[in-house]
């Protein structure tokens, strides 16, 4: 059975990794969630509430990783999923999340990213001359990363795959599928 990889941590957006796990799961993948350490994991529900300029953040359901980072060999995955929340700001300074996501992009195997995801290609010096989309407030991080960031719900660039946020979910991982499937059938 192929093998599908995400990379997240503590904090990261509960429907954000929930939605593609269960998605692939669904077409047939064996799905790992890879975290800075195998522990129980603490998601988040960011939401907006009227009268905020911005997000609110509620606690979301916990979920066990299956592998630490520093034991992932990226070679063993198909593919890549990088949900967003507020992990990336974190898990993107861990050397072994920027070996795995190189990897994945050195290597041009499928990858999705949504929300704050692309801020971890970003670190690694991945998004040179590239196009994706992420959450809007991160248009600037983007930019500064070499990329080109574009508001859209399912942004195809090469074999990456970015959305804006959950709510971009049925285009997002329309087209990861349709790449997915392309390169490594269930």
């Amino acid at each position: 059975m192929a093998k599908v990889l995400i990379l997240t941590g503590d904090a990261a957006e509960d429907l954000e990794v929930f939605y593609p796990y269960q998605r692939l799961l669904e077409e047939g993948y064996d799905v790992h969630v890879a975290a800075p350490a195998v522990k129980k994991l603490q998601f988040v529900v960011h939401d907006f509430v009227d009268g905020f300029d911005t997000y609110t953040e509620k606690p979301g359901h916990t979920w066990q990783a299956d592998i630490a980072f520093a034991d992932v060999d990226p070679a063993d995955y198909v593919a890549l999923v990088i949900p967003g929340g507020r992990a990336p700001e974190y898990i993107r300074n861990d050397a072994d999340c920027q070996r795995i996501v190189k990897h994945f992009y050195g290597e041009s195997k499928p990858v999705a990213q949504l929300c704050h995801g692309p801020l971890i290609p970003a670190a690694a010096g991945l998004l040179n001359g590239r196009k994706t989309s992420a959450y809007p407030a991160l248009a600037l991080d983007i930019t500064a990363g070499g990329g080109e960031w574009v508001d859209g719900d399912a942004v195809v660039d090469g074999n990456v795959v970015s959305g804006r946020a959950w709510p971009d979910h049925p285009a997002w991982m329309r087209a990861f599928m349709t790449i997915l499937k392309e390169h490594a059938p269930a």
